[in-house]
């Protein structure tokens, strides 16, 4: 059975920031209970892995799980917070002379070859508009809105009766944009606040509280929050969705209908 690791659950900033004294921020650069790395997850089917989004972070979790090599990777959308890695990924493929293999939705992929129009020379990039299969998961994916920051894309993963969804930028989806994610065994969601006051239309992840009205309305099994803000802090008692866990890093899931 493969599992479900959680590089990174941060938004785009990650926590602590920088320039940030709050509660969050300052437990954060002490015990850590709230120190998170950009949002990244990797699949491991105990002899290879891949992992989706590749971040300003990916060297710093690469190094966290023990990784000295990564081949494969799936990609979101073309934001920093999710492609900033990329060189030191392509240095590192440059080194262990492989060509790393990247898979987006196409229109994606010229945004990233106009960000760093070098990559091409270490890493192949592959539409999977169409579908794709790794390691026996069938993979769908399909365009979500970003809010204020334009659009996403999604993933439904599927494998030996299992389903599962990472989204980990959204807000405000109509049915076209949740019909993949009806009745997944889990779905991996972003909400940068618990709730955010901020006009909607300056916005674009969905808050907890959102997040609890799409779960009554696309129902899986379970759900996991990820893509957390300094807003979110992990000592307070939040009111959530029974089925619902807040991401850690390294939290690992069994992705399967199996014990564990």
């Amino acid at each position: 059975m493969d599992t479900l690791v959680f590089l990174g659950t941060g938004d785009a900033m990650g926590v602590p920031r920088v320039y940030c004294s709050c509660e969050t921020c300052m437990e954060a650069r002490s015990s850590g209970d709230n120190a998170r790395l950009r949002s990244s997850v990797l699949i491991d089917n105990g002899s290879d892995f891949w992992v989706i989004d590749c971040g300003p972070d990916w060297r710093r979790q690469m190094e966290l799980q023990g990784r000295r090599s990564m081949r494969r990777l799936l990609v979101t959308h073309p934001h920093f917070d999710h492609i900033g890695g990329l060189p030191e990924w392509a240095d590192s493929c440059r080194w262990m002379g492989y060509r790393g293999e990247l898979y987006a939705p196409a229109e994606v992929i010229p945004v990233i070859q106009r960000q760093y129009p070098w990559l091409g020379g270490h890493i192949d990039m592959i539409p999977c508009d169409g579908g794709l299969e790794l390691d026996g998961w069938q993979v769908r994916t399909w365009r979500v809105n970003h809010g204020k920051n334009g659009y996403s894309y999604a993933y439904r993963l599927e494998k030996d009766g299992y389903a599962w969804v990472y989204c980990p930028d959204s807000i405000s989806l109509g049915p076209e944009e949740t019909k993949h994610m009806h009745g997944a065994d889990l779905l991996v969601l972003g909400t940068s606040f618990y709730y955010e006051s901020a006009e909607l239309s300056t916005r674009s992840v969905y808050d907890m509280t959102e997040a609890a009205e799409l779960l009554d309305i696309v129902e899986p099994v379970r759900a996991v929050y990820t893509h957390m803000s300094h807003d979110v802090d992990m000592r307070k008692d939040y009111i959530l969705p029974g089925n619902v866990t807040l991401a850690v890093t390294g939290l690992k899931l069994q992705l399967g209908h199996g014990k564990g």
